[in-house]
């Protein structure tokens, strides 16, 4: 290689060298960005894991206490918490009112909780659900077979539980063959929790039928 050549090179490799520095000055503010982007939102990833974490055990705390509180009712009403573990919050209180004799005021609650719009979709169904077992017959019976029609809809999150609830409507009410063709549905659900399917084949073998049969 000359040295004509060399020298060019050198020029040229100046010439780089700089033009790399000035993009540096100018955009190297970016790159530094993005890493404290990326390293400040592990951190706050990290933080709010922990965070929750310590909400959720410190509330988990809270209802243990209470359960083993003398009276339970007012333990767990004396619990404060945030509106997402309220819904939670407010079926256990539902079931200490039933315990303790107040279905009317178990019933109360439960319906506020499956008209709160705010709450998951999911809650509120449970809570809708449990409102009609806790009524039972003194709900009207047209509002109680609305109810847990919709509840019992393709899709929804407690639909065998609300057709084993129909189920035992038509057994009290004498109509046999119905309360048999909605335990049958109930045994075809994908998913079946194995009490359930339990409790559905021991109401069929009480009612004289073969659960195996077509």
């Amino acid at each position: 290689m000359s040295e004509t050549d060399s020298f060019i090179d050198e020029v040229t490799e100046e010439v780089r060298r700089d033009r790399l520095f000035a993009l540096m000055r100018r955009y190297g503010w970016i790159g530094i960005l993005l890493v404290v982007l990326i390293v400040g939102g592990a951190a706050y990833k990290e933080w709010k894991y922990l965070r929750d974490t310590a909400q959720a055990q410190a509330f988990g705390d809270k209802v243990l206490a209470a359960m083993e509180a003398e009276d339970r009712g007012a333990a767990l009403a004396a619990i404060d918490t945030d509106k997402g573990r309220a819904g939670v919050l407010g079926l256990l209180r539902a079931a200490e009112a039933v315990e303790r004799g107040q279905p009317e005021a178990a019933r109360t609650a439960l319906e506020a909780l499956a008209n709160d719009t705010a709450l998951p979709a999911s809650l509120r169904a449970l809570a809708q659900l449990k409102a009609v077992m806790v009524a039972g017959t003194t709900m009207e019976p047209a509002a109680r077979d609305a109810a847990l029609a919709s509840l019992a809809a393709p899709g929804a999150p407690f639909r065998a539980l609300a057709m084993e609830q129909q189920a035992t409507i038509e057994i009290e009410a004498g109509r046999t063959d119905e309360a048999v063709a909605l335990l049958r549905q109930i045994l075809a659900e994908a998913g079946l929790t194995a009490g359930l399917r339990q409790r559905a084949t021991e109401v069929m073998v009480t009612l004289g039928v073969d659960p195996a049969a077509e």
